[in-house]
């Protein structure tokens, strides 16, 4: 085999791939928009995938939670592969296939968006977290391979990469990660202003012990604070 022939192949389907994949664009603008609208007010992205699959899908987990370019506050995205306590638990109790499904059930809100991964688009556990995902009321979406496929006709909408190299597959997934944040981060401002905040807002004071928050932030979950002090009391908001 000839000196750089595994590269120059690995590109050429890298370049196949590429020109429909930039048809993606307007699904990924559509999405941002959505998510942006979803966590300014205060609604959750849930991810999961198997594998590499997994990686892309913490990947923009914490891009959303951390930041992509510029700062901004968290947002909230979790990835579900990456809660290995309860993977596993679930897993033992109830089956690999179930590893997603159960904790879409206990963290998904009616409204919110499960974004599912995968390069074959037929893991078993995936598609019962679809399922899931549509019993509980919430928008599903996937990264997949070539459609059709199981995942892609289980789910609301779908981007699928056309091409058979599962590599390459996965390296536009994280392409699209890349450019559904940026969509995020270009919607945000103008959907925190529709609900009341603001995309650079000033810190609120808070009371001793409780950790400080941006005036119209985004809050999701609930935020519990031990005060180190006598009677050890517990304060808890939404």
């Amino acid at each position: 085999m000839a000196e750089g022939s595994l590269l120059d192949a690995h590109l050429a389907n890298l370049a196949a791939a590429l020109l429909p994949y930039r048809d993606c664009e307007r699904l990924l603008a559509g999405w941002g928009e959505t998510l942006a609208r979803l966590l300014a007010g205060g609604g959750r992205l849930l991810v999961a995938g198997n594998g590499g699959s997994a990686a892309e899908a913490q990947h923009l987990t914490a891009e959303l939670v951390g930041k992509l370019r510029d700062d901004r506050q968290p947002l909230s995205a979790i990835a579900l592969h990456a809660e290995t306590s309860a993977v596993t638990a679930i897993a033992n109790d109830y089956g690999y296939d179930e590893v997603f499904a159960r904790q879409v059930r206990a963290h998904g809100r009616i409204g919110d968006v499960l974004l599912l991964l995968s390069t074959s688009g037929a893991s078993g556990n995936l598609l019962a977290a679809a399922r899931a995902a549509r019993d509980t009321g919430l928008r599903c979406w996937a990264f997949t391979g070539p459609a059709p496929n199981p995942l892609a006709d289980a789910c609301d909408e779908v981007l699928a990469v056309a091409s058979p190299d599962s590599q390459v597959v996965q390296e536009l997934h994280l392409v699209s990660t890349h450019v559904l944040c940026e969509y995020v981060d270009q919607a945000l401002p103008a959907a925190l202003a529709a609900t009341g905040g603001a995309a650079a807002s000033p810190v609120e004071p808070a009371p001793p012990g409780v950790a400080a928050h941006p005036v119209g932030a985004v809050r999701a979950g609930v935020d519990v604070v031990l005060d180190g002090g006598a009677g050890q009391e517990v304060q808890a908001r939404g």
